[in-house]
């Protein structure tokens, strides 16, 4: 298909082949009035594509909070803004290259790092951090999980990380922080999700709006090749199937090197004042720049295609069209200033050509040597594409009852060797072996990076005086396996976590992007997935004052007629006014004191004291699936409001600087967080074992079963170290906002890690012994123990 001659005769089966139902085929007739081209078929197809049109979740995607008093600019742009104080602003923007990463790993994930990095620049914006969400069928063989599988699984993985970590290092901007998640349905659909965040003053922001009849259209930066043809309509945009290998051509290169030249050509361009508007050639390349800036802006826009840089002889418009080769932008600039343009670029050894106008009329006129090619309403076919409110179903209930959830072990057993099991698991073991394939500092900007905090924490430098402005910090969270099993609850305990772990920084929660990764929505149970999971997120996003600002839809994520779970990624932004109260999750000091701050002051513990609440809600944590092998149950239940008397509170106590740590409480709960805290206080420095310098001694004193209270993952709690001179302001403060704060023990200097449940031990043991566990698993079970 795509080396196709252009007077090939466009017939209904041609035009099934490119992803058009007979519906929407019938409507470019009639928008055109005639019969398409295969040109014009071909830029029909990727604009109404699911992945550049959001078809199917248009009409949900409306009940999301979109504004807010600091919201510069919500959805419909490369990347969302918001105001962060002293003329700056910031852009972010999350997004998915999840079937690329399956077909082709390395490319894949380089390219779509690429992309979200060129939508923040394309704002104006200077990116200066980078965040991932990953997800992988698992690593080791286990139930449903042959060697083989699980060998191709760690060779998916593998090229992933090196193609994220290769992308940002080369180009120069830190990979600060994410998230790895193992479940067996991600087997053969990994998902890969890239966040980016960039910088600007208010003033110097662009969008993507053409302009002023007779402006020259600029094409810049690297040579259009055959890479990436139908990249959006029939890789993004269909179900994999056993053919899917055959793929490899619709996924693009990147080079990191012409992108961070394309970085500081675009930003000195924008400085001249002479650039009226600009979009990233991202998914549907030149199609998609060329149509979306005239759409925007209300005009129409010719361009000639034999001017556009070439790397490959002989393309047709078509090809052209079509291609999604990397690290390309078209601009558009004041007639008779286009000199100043083309000069950055040539100073930048950069390809900047000249290729069209700006037009009247609202059309979009594609020429090829002097013949049209292609003449298309832009508007239409920007804005006006199929819209689909597909059918919903509920999928059949579950039917579980106690026989199906963990058993509690009884109250006198020595949890030991199960914390052990559980601290070796892929989903909670340390991910150094991905983040040291990170340059996590470039920049200088990093205050706490990848498992230093709760959220990336990056400082804010003024992009023309480099003053230091407070900081910013990001967490990037989802959770499939809760959403499979109660998918607005899950996407409300995403949005909740992503800002507890802002909070537990010392940052405020204002603003987030999502990415919204699910099967077919032509399967009436998965729409009625996605609606919920809308549902759950307005909610939750209302309630802590957390508008979302833009993010991604990612359909087809299904391999064989099997879906991938349900899995909505959030990435939270919020704002530390002052970069000395950063908060780390690091113990600090033997004798601290260690409190369990709960924003429902205990009030969901109470509601679930019946031994069979426990179970139920006990079987959908990492430990049941850990230890026990079960999935089952439903996701803790969620009160918005303790989540938010929680955040308040984690933002009061830092800003005013009483505590010496602070980590939310999630995957694998309260043992889980007590020992990374020991795990971070760590001096390690270039050495892979040397000794956590803390233990410590907990009690807790609850009424729940040992395993449910050490390892529940109910939320709006976390654990936070104060000194002894420190605890009677804590208190005050934690009464002041509503939360329950426990002291559940002290920070010991004895390497020891203690914890007894109503007088008794039932976790002891050295914490050399758990670090190891934890801090090497990961790697061996990818390596096979060889590095």
């Amino acid at each position: 298909m795509a080396t196709a001659p252009t007077e090939i005769k466009v017939t209904p089966e041609i035009a099934a082949e490119h992803g058009l139902t007979a519906e929407e085929y019938a409507r470019v007739k009639q928008i055109l009035g005639r019969e398409p081209n295969l040109t014009e078929l071909g830029i029909f197809s990727v604009m109404w594509s699911e992945h550049c049109s959001y078809k199917s979740s248009k009409v949900h995607l409306k009940r999301l909070p979109t504004r807010g008093k600091l919201v510069v600019q919500g959805p419909g742009e490369n990347a969302g803004v918001v105001d962060i104080g002293d003329g700056l602003v910031a852009a972010f923007k999350i997004e998915s290259h999840n079937h690329p990463s399956y077909v082709e790993p390395f490319q894949g994930a380089t390219t779509g790092v690429g992309g979200i990095l060129r939508d923040i620049f394309t704002m104006g914006a200077r990116p200066i951090a980078v965040l991932d969400s990953l997800r992988f069928g698992e690593i080791v063989p286990a139930k449903g999980t042959s060697e083989n599988e699980a060998a191709r699984n760690r060779h998916i993985l593998d090229g992933v990380i090196r193609g994220i970590g290769g992308y940002g290092n080369c180009f120069g901007v830190p990979t600060v922080g994410g998230e790895v998640a193992f479940e067996p349905c991600y087997a053969q659909n990994p998902l890969v999700n890239a966040l980016a965040l960039g910088i600007a003053r208010k003033e110097d922001l662009f969008f993507a709006k053409a302009k002023g009849a007779g402006n020259p259209v600029i094409y810049v930066g690297a040579k259009t090749g055959r890479d990436g043809i139908h990249g959006a309509s029939l890789l993004a945009s269909a179900e994999f199937t056993e053919q899917s290998q055959q793929k490899r051509p619709n996924v693009q290169v990147g080079d990191p090197f012409m992108e961070k030249l394309l970085l500081e050509a675009c930003l000195e361009a924008m400085q001249t004042g002479a650039v009226v508007a600009i979009q990233d050639m991202g998914a549907a390349g030149l199609t998609c720049s060329t149509v979306e800036m005239a759409s925007r802006g209300g005009t129409g826009i010719e361009i000639d295609l034999a001017k556009v840089p070439q790397r490959e002889t002989g393309m047709t418009p078509y090809e052209i069209m079509l291609s999604e080769s990397q690290e390309r932008m078209l601009l558009v600039a004041e007639k008779g200033r286009e000199q100043e343009v083309l000069g950055v670029f040539k100073k930048w050894g950069l390809d900047a050509v000249v290729v069209g106008r700006v037009t009247e009329g609202g059309l979009a006129r594609i020429k090829m040597n002097g013949s049209l090619a292609a003449e298309i309403p832009a508007h239409p076919l920007a804005e006006q594409g199929p819209v689909y409110n597909r059918p919903m179903a509920a999928p059949a209930p579950r039917v579980e009852s106690e026989k199906d959830w963990i058993r509690l072990a009884p109250e006198d057993t020595n949890l030991t060797q199960n914390f052990l099991k559980l601290l070796a698991s892929p989903a909670i073991a340390s991910k150094r072996w991905i983040t040291e394939q990170y340059d996590t500092s470039v920049r200088t900007n990093t205050l706490a990076g990848p498992g230093a905090s709760d959220a990336a924490v990056v400082r804010i430098k003024d992009p023309k005086s480099n003053e230091v402005k407070r900081a910013l910090a990001l967490s990037t969270d989802g959770h499939g396996r809760w959403c499979q099993l109660s998918p607005r609850l899950g996407a409300m305990h995403a949005v909740a976590e992503a800002a507890r772990n802002v909070a537990a920084s010392g940052a405020r929660p204002i603003a987030a992007t999502n990415c919204l990764n699910f099967g077919s929505p032509e399967k009436p149970e998965v729409m009625w997935q996605f609606s919920e999971v809308i549902d759950g997120i307005a909610e939750a996003s209302a309630a802590l004052g957390t508008p979302i600002t833009g993010g991604n839809v990612s359909f087809y994520n299904e391999t064989l007629g099997k879906s991938i779970y349900p899995t909505p990624v959030i990435g939270m932004l919020g704002t530390l006014d002052d970069v000395s109260r950063v908060l780390k999750m690091a113990f600090r000091n033997p004798g601290d004191v260690i409190l369990l701050l709960d924003g429902s002051n205990n009030e969901a513990a109470a509601q679930g004291a019946r031994p069979a609440a426990f179970s139920r809600e006990f079987s959908s944590s990492e430990y049941a699936k850990t230890v026990a092998g079960i999935v089952a149950g439903e996701p803790p239940s969620i009160a918005l409001a303790a989540e938010k008397r929680l955040i308040d509170g984690l933002v009061a106590l830092a800003s005013e600087g009483l505590l010496e740590s602070a980590h939310d409480l999630s995957d694998g709960g309260l043992a889980v967080a007590l020992a990374e805290s020991c795990f971070a206080s760590s001096p390690v420095v270039g050495v892979r074992h040397a000794l956590p310098i803390f233990g410590i001694n907990v009690t807790t004193d609850d009424f729940a079963p040992a395993e449910f209270a050490l390892f529940g993952e109910r939320g709006a709690r976390a654990i936070v170290s104060a000194s002894a001179e420190n605890l009677a302001a804590v208190l005050a403060i934690a009464r002041q906002y509503g939360v329950a704060a426990s002291e559940i023990g002290e920070v010991t200097p004895n390497h020891v890690f203690r914890i007894e449940h109503n007088g008794q031990a039932v976790i002891e043991s050295p914490v050399a012994s758990l670090s190891d566990a934890w801090a090497n698993s990961l790697e061996r079970a990818i390596t096979g123990g060889r590095g």
